[in-house]
């Protein structure tokens, strides 16, 4: 594509230049790119210009007041916001997308709602594909990420090679660092979901305010004008949702208005999967699809990787699930469902807190596992390159009952072995994640082989 067609008010001089692909990273620029030197929160790409023209970047775009010598005769273009460069670069490089693109954002229940939207579709055999912290979904085959919401370029991309292979229905998860680093932007959506809103990321956000702020990019800038609102008017933050719908003239919509649905015939457990679930309903509605069509695949709907995922019913009735859950909101959620579900159980917790991250969540998620689990093991989540020690410290101070193993395998070993009959056990924090990041290492572990291996090798023992 030529160059004057991916800059607005491009000179005479980049008339004739044709650009073969885009670029952020200049390890990965190939001849004939355009370069965009983006600052991003860990690297600055203006110290990378001279990397990606030495690796063939055919012109490379930074901000108006960079200041740097390059070393060959490349087009070096100067705008005041190269982020919005970046954005109408995107949508006209990768023009052809999906005609019905939803987003959903929200503290907990994104990959929920996300993977329900995509299996009421394929069920109704309509092409769709779901983008995300489980990767991206479509057809038969499943790619993995390494990011919720991938980089602008990457998924613009993605959205391009979707519309290729005939889908036309796409859902991504839209998370608060990537909605605020402008990863969205240039996308046409047709609506936008919010789940819900609690305490996370704020090592990143610094304060709940501007985490909040956040998420509301989505319904603030990035939706259109008559563009859907889908939510729960019973979320804390339903009246601000609803003033920024109402001033910029989108339509809302919300699962306990606009549902009447026999709820005992969804086979999941939890009423915030129930809730995840009734939105993803309202997205498929939006997506031309009746309640004829939805209701009767719902009975069929399936666990989500991670996600409240029975891992097995041992012979003498006791139960094993895995969890994502690692917010205070999510973690109290998960384990009072469990509670209502399995009234007369006793309830086992296995979890942590990860390193480097929103060191506030530590003493909030020890009060409600001292609150509402009756036998607890803390251990150790995704420690980074933060003591281990210092975290499960923090957690103790609030769950001083807890048994404390730091060892992840032999917690879970221990839990599964300590079990009654008709126990639950629970495994909350990394759900569908098959690493365990300890210092710079991401080391083979994930929550669901390891407790299907426990269990195994426990068969024939009473449990």
């Amino acid at each position: 594509m030529l160059l004057k067609n991916l800059i607005k008010n491009s000179s005479l001089k980049l008339k004739t230049i044709d650009i073969k692909n885009l670029s952020l990273d200049s390890r990965k620029v190939k001849r004939g790119d355009l370069f965009f030197a983006l600052k991003g929160s860990k690297y600055n790409g203006n110290f990378f210009i001279n990397h990606a023209i030495s690796r063939g970047a055919k012109a490379v775009v930074c901000e108006k007041n960079t200041k740097v010598e390059i070393k060959k005769n490349v087009p070096l273009i100067k705008v005041n916001n190269i982020k919005k460069s970046l954005a109408f670069a995107c949508s006209k490089f990768f023009k052809k997308k999906p005609a019905n693109i939803i987003a959903v954002t929200g503290t907990n229940g994104k990959s929920s709602v996300a993977d329900y939207y995509y299996q009421i579709l394929k069920k109704n055999k309509i092409p769709a594909a779901s983008i995300g912290t489980l990767g991206i979904k479509k057809k038969e085959s499943i790619k993995k990420t390494k990011l919720t919401t991938l980089d602008i370029i990457s998924i613009h991309k993605e959205l391009s090679d979707l519309k290729k292979s005939g889908i036309n229905n796409v859902i991504i998860e839209s998370s608060s660092h990537g909605l605020l680093q402008g990863r969205l932007d240039g996308i046409k959506f047709k609506a936008g979901i919010f789940t819900n809103f609690s305490q996370d990321h704020l090592d990143y956000h610094k304060n709940m305010k501007n985490y909040y702020n956040a998420k509301m990019i989505l319904f603030k800038k990035l939706l259109p004008k008559r563009g859907l609102v889908i939510t729960d008017n019973k979320n804390k933050n339903f009246l601000s949702l609803k003033r920024i719908a109402i001033r910029r003239k989108l339509r809302l919509l919300t699962i306990n208005n606009n549902l009447k649905i026999d709820l005992t015939k969804i086979p999941l457990i939890g009423n915030f999967q129930i809730k995840n679930v009734l939105m993803s309903v309202l997205a498929a509605q939006a997506s031309g699809l009746n309640l004829n069509q939805i209701i009767p695949k719902l009975e069929g709907i399936e666990d989500i990787d991670g996600r409240l995922e029975l891992i097995k019913i041992l012979p003498n009735k006791a139960k094993v699930f895995i969890d994502f859950a690692h917010t205070p909101d999510a973690l109290e959620k998960l384990i009072l469902s469990c509670r209502q579900h399995y009234k007369e159980s006793k309830l086992w917790l296995v979890f942590g807190c990860g390193g480097e991250r929103d060191i506030g969540k530590r003493s909030l998620m020890g009060q409600i596992a001292a609150k509402f689990a009756d036998f607890i093991f803390l251990t150790d989540d995704n420690p980074r390159n933060e003591s281990s020690k210092n975290i499960r410290k923090e957690i103790l101070n609030e769950c001083p009952m807890a048994i404390e193993i730091p060892d992840r395998a032999e917690a879970i070993l221990m839990s599964i072995e300590k079990m009654q009959e008709g126990d639950v056990l629970l495994i909350a924090g990394k759900g569908h994640e098959t690493g365990q990041i300890i210092g710079d290492d991401i080391l083979p572990f994930n929550d669901r082989e390891f407790a299907s291996m426990s269990l195994s090798a426990l068969e024939g023992k009473e449990v």
